[in-house]
């Protein structure tokens, strides 16, 4: 019997729209995937304590502030610093192209934009989690 795939969703810093972030966590819950949802306003610490207490596979973040450089990275650094990197980070919102690339040298595995269909982060979920 496989076990259920468990996602923290979270919305960090000061950024109050979280449409977004509770359409990814209703895709992920209807995919069979237990959900997490942090709130509104997380830090990055309150993020990865949750991620960790949770047993995460995964924290999905939903950012439109624009504070993504400084709040992913201090999210990766933070799962390193607790030994935590097994737990795949993916994020989405209003993200410039030239900072994917960016995100994912830092150990983001996925960056959605808006538009994209809720089933592609199931399915980049499933995967990645699979996979460890």
């Amino acid at each position: 019997m496989a076990r259920t795939i468990r996602v923290v969703v979270a919305k960090v810093g000061l950024d109050g729209h979280d449409r977004g972030a509770k359409i990814i966590a209703r895709a992920l819950r209807d995919a069979g995937m237990e959900v997490i949802y942090t709130g509104l306003h997380q830090t990055p610490e309150q993020v990865v304590e949750a991620a960790i207490q949770e047993d995460a596979d995964a924290i999905g973040i939903s950012i439109l502030s624009g504070a993504h450089m400084t709040l992913i990275p201090k999210i990766m650094d933070l799962l390193r610093e607790n030994e935590a990197e097994d737990i795949h980070v993916f994020c989405g919102g209003t993200i410039p192209k030239q900072d994917i690339t960016k995100l994912k040298e830092l150990g983001v595995g996925e960056v959605f934009t808006p538009g994209t269909p809720t089933g592609k982060a199931v399915e980049y979920v499933r995967e990645s989690v699979a996979v460890s």
